[in-house]
């Protein structure tokens, strides 16, 4: 269990990537071509490819968990080709808006932080660019230098986060995030405050595969009472105590 650091305050986790900024953006489109080259690159032909890759987001959350668990595979090489060849700075601006979002919420009452299945200098590049990296205490983030390091939606990451940010109490966590099975993964684990960001109609890549965003679950999906939201400023209703008041 996480042990706590005195500070009492809740705290919000803010996934990051096509969560901060719109799948409009098509950086998943670009993140999976990336991942799909690299594939190739191990010697695997185009359809191979595109079944590992799928095979092994499905399985772990994230591709590259697969390829390190079962390739001989240096991470930081595939960061470096993957995440960190993305042209994030024409693809992703700032957004006054989502800046002013952060501002509002109140940091007597809660802490904010960033949660991602990324390597931490993407996210740095993300937060940077959306010039939010000053109002984000700190990033939970998958560190590619830990050998079998673990990602979003297993328990263990969740359990990670906590300790680093030196909370205790799962019930003090809110949590929004555009993949709904990491927010399913939170919420039994007790995180108390949940959101789905979800744009549906538009199209991302998940595993290498181009599909329609929606909020369809599976027939034996928990009934969580998990809420929707397609625009980050919903959260004002949503969450009302913890932005200031005015």
């Amino acid at each position: 269990m996480a042990q706590s650091n005195g500070d009492e305050r809740p705290i919000v986790w803010f996934d990051i990537d096509n969560t901060l900024y719109s799948a409009s953006a098509k950086i998943s489109h670009a993140m999976g071509e990336r991942i799909h080259a690299y594939f190739v690159s191990m010697g695997l032909d185009h359809d191979e490819a595109s079944e590992l890759h799928l095979r092994y987001y499905t399985q772990y959350g994230l591709a590259l968990r697969g390829l390190t668990r079962h390739h001989d595979v240096d991470p930081l090489d595939f960061d470096r080709k993957c995440d960190g060849s993305i042209p994030l700075e024409s693809m992703i601006s700032f957004k006054p808006e989502l800046r002013k979002l952060f501002e509002d919420i109140d940091r007597t009452k809660v802490r904010v932080w960033g949660l991602t299945n990324a390597y931490k200098p993407h996210a740095q590049r993300v937060l940077r660019i959306l010039k939010l990296d000053d109002l984000v205490e700190g990033i939970v983030y998958c560190d590619y230098t830990v050998k079998d390091f673990v990602c979003k939606p297993e328990p263990e990451y969740y359990h990670m986060a906590m300790k680093k940010a030196g909370l205790a109490d799962p019930s003090k966590c809110y949590f929004v995030d555009d993949n709904r099975g990491n927010v399913d993964a939170a919420r039994a684990l007790g995180w108390a405050h949940c959101v789905h960001f979800c744009e549906k109609g538009l199209e991302g890549v998940e595993g290498g595969k181009v599909k329609e965003i929606d909020n369809e679950r599976s027939p034996n999906a928990p009934d969580n009472d998990i809420v929707d939201i397609a625009d980050l400023e919903q959260l004002r209703v949503v969450w009302p105590e913890i932005f200031t008041q005015t």
